[in-house]
């Protein structure tokens, strides 16, 4: 095959029997053994699982046994989700031998739908720190200009979907590592609203802001994963028990008449965004505005005072995760995680709870901004992918950043391309839904990408290869 289908067209082309599931994971294996040695997405190719997987898909939809839309489509699984009998290193010299016993829930949900694992996607070390060239394996690299940098931490996911290597991934979020290199990557990437995804059996970052969720190349695509993995997990105490709706349902049912508002003050004043990203920002809200939805503004307090609470809660609950280690074996981290456990181990308790406490005031601020509103935009990264030698050790702090808001309050939130922006890097804009409110999100992101081109471009180096 010689094109990079989303998972929305795989599925109907195998469902039909127009695509096999063994060519599709053979075409994926044949770009990632192309590609991969620039890019370092993968950490791990499971080429014999990958293609055991793939048989096992075809003869099920054969026998007339598909277990649905994913059924025989490569993914990929950040290397904090654990896999039985398979290395779960997550990024990091401590774990470089460990081979778990048994899979996280994701990793079963994902299963059990019928996907095809292609391998272990590169993250940052204990999905922290930033592009580590201190680490036993190097960190994953731009497909669009591979001297740049993906974001994190589920950097290997998104170069991974980009590239065409895999159709879709998981992807971790407690500050924005879902949204981050979906922006930078050109794709599509959804942090569910906090509980809806298990995150049974993932390595931890900061537990009260983690999240898991789907990053793929289209919003329809995402839709089809977080249909398989949401849900209720006893085995993750902040699991939501609550019924899963059909996310797919309101696709391509238009936007008339919804309401969006517009977070101007985050990317204007309070960190202003690239002249590329405003743009895309701007096209986006004239594209709303074309649909038929209805655009107002929305004022929130100060970027800096959202960022600023979730940082200290992420630095001083992914300290308290890995204390052990950081007491006992320290040097064996890389440099940049070295450094935020040692300041998060600094962090005061009256501190701590004095963010705890300015969380929920901003969790009812954003609640009451959204009461008229279905969703709210702002911008996901602020300008287009730095060079991957040019981000600062302290990127977090540096600028406050446009996602970590929306760990704070838990609320569903997404990035979708709205452009391209310097150099031909992707942009992109940032969804915003009330809690559990997945549908409307992807419903909104979808009529988006549906009503502009920016999905018809694939980075140079894959289309390339697609093209000979």
């Amino acid at each position: 095959m010689t094109d990079i289908p989303t998972i929305a067209d795989a599925a109907r082309r195998i469902a039909a029997k127009q695509l096999s599931p063994v060519e599709l994971t053979r075409a994926c294996l044949d770009r990632a053994h192309a590609l991969d040695k620039e890019l370092h997405a993968f950490l791990l190719l499971t080429e014999e699982r990958a293609l055991a997987d793939a048989r096992a898909a075809e003869a099920a939809i054969m026998a007339g046994k598909s277990s649905g839309p994913l059924c025989g489509i490569p993914i990929g699984l950040k290397d904090i989700v654990d896999t039985k009998g398979i290395a779960t290193t997550c990024h990091s010299k401590i774990l470089r031998d460990n081979v778990p016993n048994r899979d996280a829930t994701c990793a079963v949900k994902l299963a059990e739908a019928g996907t095809v694992l292609m391998g272990k996607t590169a993250t940052h070390e204990f999905a922290d720190g930033g592009p580590s060239f201190d680490l036993p394996w190097p960190p994953a690299r731009n497909p669009w200009n591979t001297a740049h940098f993906t974001a994190g931490s589920s950097s290997g996911t998104g170069a991974g979907v980009a590239a065409g290597l895999i159709l879709g991934g998981i992807g971790t979020d407690t500050g924005g590592s879902i949204r981050g290199p979906s922006a930078l990557c050109g794709i599509a990437g959804i942090k569910p609203t906090y509980g809806l995804v298990s995150r049974a059996g993932v390595a931890p970052a900061a537990f009260t802001l983690d999240h898991i969720g789907p990053m793929a190349w289209t919003a329809e695509d995402c839709a089809l994963m977080l249909q398989a993995l949401a849900g209720h997990d006893p085995h993750d105490p902040a699991s939501a028990s609550r019924p899963v709706p059909n996310y797919t349902a309101q696709l391509g049912a238009g936007i008339k008449g919804m309401r969006i508002g517009v977070i101007h003050h985050f990317h204007e004043t309070d960190h202003k965004v690239s002249d590329g990203t405003q743009r895309g920002i701007d096209g986006a809200i004239a594209t709303f505005r074309d649909l038929g939805a209805e655009i107002s503004e929305v004022t929130l307090s100060p970027l800096a005072e959202w960022h600023a609470c979730g940082t200290l809660i992420s630095i001083t609950e992914r300290a308290a995760a890995y204390d052990e280690w950081a007491r006992t074996r320290l040097s064996d981290f890389g440099e940049r995680v070295q450094q935020r456990l040692l300041l998060g181990a600094l962090v005061s308790g009256v501190d701590y709870v004095q963010a705890v406490r300015r969380r929920r005031e901003l969790r009812a601020e954003l609640k009451a901004a959204m009461a008229q509103l279905d969703v709210v935009l702002t911008a996901t990264q602020p300008s287009e992918a730095p060079k991957i030698d040019a981000v600062p050790m302290w990127e977090v702090s540096h600028k406050p950043s446009f996602t970590m808001p929306f760990n704070v309050a838990g609320y569903p939130a997404m990035s979708v391309c709205s452009g391209f922006g310097e150099s031909g890097l992707p942009v992109s804009v940032q969804l915003v839904g009330k809690p559990f409110q997945e549908a409307t999100v992807l419903r909104v992101a979808d009529a988006f990408e549906k009503a502009t081109a920016f999905r018809a471009a694939r980075p140079a180096l894959s289309a390339a290869l697609v093209s000979a």
